[in-house]
């Protein structure tokens, strides 16, 4: 995994260091409103079969991601494999960043990178289907509507009944 640049962001290999960042954003109910219904995460009573990803700064797929003027923590970006040919887009920006084109800027870093470095020939991208600014986000970088499913979720929260939409992007 190589350190990534782009325009307003540096995203680098995450290391344990940055656990406690990772802690903070989970903590906060708007960015875990589509992932788990908005409820604060406390890592020692979550379920351990959480369908959302929890870094602690150890896994080799995921980025953390700071602003290159001052190194403050913007949030965390993952590229995970499925396959070889294949890989998993995610993202997960702290509140104050929204809005501002960060998570668009350092998810098409991650996925050029994905494409060129890593080999991939395919990315995709989930989300709920209510949720309007990650789907933004996905069709920003080139990523497109590839199909809605619904599920039937353990734990449905609010707009679960829509589905969740997949995006994909092949390789240029």
């Amino acid at each position: 995994m190589a350190v990534l640049q782009t325009a307003r962001l540096t995203l680098s290999p995450c290391r344990p260091g940055d656990r406690a960042d990772f802690i903070d954003l989970e903590r906060d109910p708007e960015v875990m409103h589509f992932l788990n219904g908005g409820y604060a995460v406390d890592r020692e009573t979550v379920a351990p079969n959480a369908t959302f990803l929890m870094p602690t700064g150890t896994e080799p797929y995921v980025w953390t991601a700071r602003r290159t003027a001052d190194g403050v923590f913007v949030g965390w970006f993952c590229l995970w494999p499925e396959s070889e040919t294949l890989a998993e887009l995610g993202y997960r920006l702290h509140r104050v960043n929204w809005g501002q084109g960060l998570a668009a800027e350092g998810a098409e870093a991650l996925v050029d990178w994905g494409f060129e470095t890593a080999g991939y020939e395919k990315i995709v991208a989930t989300t709920m289907t209510v949720n309007q600014a990650s789907r933004r986000v996905m069709e920003k970088i080139g990523m497109r509507h590839a199909r809605t499913v619904s599920g039937d979720f353990p734990d449905p929260i609010a707009g679960s009944e829509h589905g969740e939409v997949w995006y994909e992007l092949d390789r240029p």
